[in-house]
């Protein structure tokens, strides 16, 4: 007689047993069968559903960031004096002309310096920072 029987061992059905192992009993005889209906179907429909979930939460969160931002702007505008009493801007200014100008100008500021030649030099450090010398 061999040590090992070759059927497989499948656990007597019982009264007992409660509605939840005979379901996943069904569910892991069937799989193999049937892997996408069983498997990839509802992963993909989890998928989903969760990004039409999230996609609310994450523009409500940003909102409320964009609202904490344009408050805090809107007070250092009046502590700084750029707005009026009624809310109007006293200085009109273009922040995409003013930023673009910027990278315009370093840009060619950078261009205009010798890159071939420049010489290394060592930051001075605070008293009792250390160097990183040994």
């Amino acid at each position: 007689m061999p040590a090992f029987d070759s059927r497989t061992f499948r656990r007597a059905t019982t009264a007992s047993s409660s509605l939840g192992e005979r379901l996943g009993t069904i569910y892991r005889s069937r799989l193999p069968r049937h892997p996408f209906l069983l498997f990839g179907l509802p992963f993909i429909t989890v998928i989903v559903a969760a990004s039409f979930v999230l996609t609310p939460a994450t523009a409500l969160r940003y909102e409320r960031h964009d609202r904490k931002v344009r408050q805090l702007n809107q007070e250092e505008a009046m502590t700084l004096g750029l707005k009026g009493e009624d809310g109007e801007e006293t200085i009109k200014r273009n922040p995409r002309r003013h930023i673009v100008g910027s990278d315009r100008d370093e840009y060619y500021r950078l261009m205009a310096k010798d890159l071939d030649d420049w010489e290394q030099t060592r930051v001075k450090r605070f008293k009792g920072e250390p160097d990183g010398r040994l």
